[in-house]
């Protein structure tokens, strides 16, 4: 599955949240989406999902407009996991997984929930409450919903925000673990740089709406004089500003 993305923009009333970007998600590769808060990493991704309408330019899944492309194809080969976008409180963690392995029209449901329940480690607390778990428990869950139809590509919202090291390690270390072992194009937006140094063939850097630079992570570390992604991305955070 191809996205590309050209000249997307949003507007929120006289807020541009996105302002023309232009990219192409690789097949089979991680692409880095970084920026500080409020940059546009989540209204991009919830444009390219089709759950927010751009107001100018689109996303083409296969040459075809997202909005335009039949649901149920969207729904077998995509899926996200976001820390910010709490699943059902009241269903326990196996009634989520069925639920959405339902919605997302998984064959042999029973058997997959087991085997990603067995890979995330989620077997102690599958008859738990959703709403009752621990953040870094809840963060494995919506990893496992976000990996229950095996898609093609797979948009990760900041997934071990709020983590503590040893979780947010093994988090990181079951999704490098999963694409060397699956056919898969993953978008992950972080803040955590040494994540994204870890896990990302090429990373986009985006300011304000727009992306201000894109390369691979050495290549931006070298072309900016830093010893690393972290002072880079704050030479250009701070650009423009007497922090800089």
């Amino acid at each position: 599955m191809d996205i590309n993305v050209k000249n997307l923009s949003k507007k929120f009333n006289k807020y541009t949240a996105v302002n023309n970007i232009n990219f192409t998600l690789v097949k089979n590769k991680t692409l880095g989406l970084l920026g500080p808060n409020g940059c546009g990493k989540t209204t991009s991704i919830g444009m390219m999902l089709g759950l927010i309408t751009p107001s100018s330019g689109e996303v083409l899944i296969d040459g075809q407009n997202v909005d335009n492309v039949n649901r149920d194809i969207l729904l077998s080969k995509m899926n996200f996991a976001s820390p910010y976008i709490e699943l059902p409180k009241k269903l326990t963690v196996k009634q989520n997984l069925d639920v959405y392995g339902r919605l997302y029209g998984v064959k042999n449901l029973k058997d997959r929930i087991s085997e990603i329940s067995e890979d995330l480690d989620l077997n102690n607390f599958l008859e738990k409450k959703t709403g009752e778990l621990s953040s870094g428990q809840k963060n494995r869950v919506s990893l496992a919903k976000s990996l229950i139809n095996k898609p093609e590509v797979l948009f990760l919202d900041e997934p071990t925000a709020s983590l503590d090291p040893d979780i947010g390690d093994f988090v990181r270390s079951y999704i490098e673990s999963y694409k060397s072992k699956n056919n898969i194009t993953i978008l992950l937006a972080s803040h955590n740089m040494k994540e994204v140094e870890r896990l990302c063939d090429t990373v986009i850097m985006m300011k304000k709406g727009e992306i201000v630079d894109q390369g691979t992570c050495k290549d931006l570390i070298n072309k900016h004089g830093r010893n690393n992604l972290e002072d880079t991305f704050l030479k250009i955070a701070r650009s423009g500003n007497e922090m800089a």
